[in-house]
């Protein structure tokens, strides 16, 4: 590991992951950690996540690479309380599912010698918390890394090595990209899972009772994702804004295409939609990116 020291601001499912994954290869490597809550760091010391620190200066002092592995929302701020503490030539990354604006929030704190890279792991589930935390998270996952202009390529290099060995499939591409990509593939799916929950819960004729005790495997593994965190959520949304809604513009284009061949009972027309869209559906299985068990099979009883 080319990393003696490994800083974890956030001690959430990502950050216990990356913690359990590094201990289960028996890497020497120093992994120290924090969080905000009293609660969570007694829970991460309870499991033995990490040296759990009480601050961010004792968490990043000597780090080689520190992780930010906090709400998009306030990785700037984060950011800004660390530097007097981070050490020249350590480098910065993140786990934060949006990359343009947590670019633009904390390169405005970073002085020369510090070496910030982007990075996305994709690969949550719907918990959180340290206790979510497992060892394999990352196996067989993309790891998308979004360098900024003029980043050093050694340091690139490091950081793209050490998703490798946490199991994670590793690709590049351009913050914006990024974006657009994750507004597509995670960021609207989860708004729309969020919004069809609500549209139940409005429902004046269907109660709650109803729709908890006989929720089809349809409605259940649809809205499975509404269970993650709101702050986080309600973060990427408000630092995703133009991404997602030109994606929610293209999926209210399709929602009237549809409405208007049932209305018009265009057989043919649902039908080859149908088709089409399984066809992607079941290019997503083969790729290996699902499966029909829980955690996607990862976690084994």
């Amino acid at each position: 590991m080319i990393y003696k020291h490994i800083a974890l601001i956030g001690l959430g499912l990502i950050a216990s992951s990356i913690a359990l994954s590094l201990k289960r290869q028996s890497l020497r490597t120093k992994i120290t950690g924090t969080s905000r809550s009293q609660h969570t760091r007694d829970k991460a010391i309870k499991l033995k996540i990490c040296d759990v620190k009480k601050s961010l200066s004792e968490t990043v002092e000597g780090a080689d690479l520190i992780i930010l592995c906090v709400p998009v929302g306030v990785m700037g701020d984060v950011a800004a309380e660390i530097v007097p503490y981070i050490k020249k030539g350590a480098t910065l990354t993140d786990v934060g599912s949006i990359k343009s604006e947590v670019i633009s929030q904390v390169r405005l704190h970073l002085p020369d010698h510090v070496h910030f890279i982007p990075a996305h792991p994709i690969a949550g589930t719907e918990h959180s918390g340290p206790e979510s935390g497992f060892s394999t998270l990352f196996d067989g996952r993309w790891c998308i890394v979004t360098p900024i202009p003029k980043t050093n390529a050694k340091r690139l290099k490091d950081l793209l090595n050490f998703w490798c060995q946490l199991g994670a499939k590793v690709h590049q591409m351009t913050p914006e990209h990024h974006d657009l990509v994750l507004a597509v593939t995670s960021h609207t799916p989860h708004l729309i899972a969020f919004a069809m929950v609500g549209v139940a819960d409005d429902l004046e004729n269907v109660t709650n009772s109803e729709i908890i005790n006989y929720s089809a495997a349809g409605f259940r593994d649809f809205t499975r994702i509404a269970a993650s965190d709101p702050t986080m959520w309600r973060d990427v949304f408000l630092n995703s804004k133009e991404a997602v809604i030109e994606v929610l513009g293209r999926f209210t284009e399709e929602l009237l295409f549809l409405q208007s061949a049932i209305k018009e009972d265009d057989s043919n027309a649902l039908f080859e939609y149908f088709d089409r869209t399984r066809k992607i559906r079941r290019g997503i299985i083969e790729a290996g990116q699902d499966t029909s068990e829980p955690d996607f099979g990862r976690i084994k009883k």
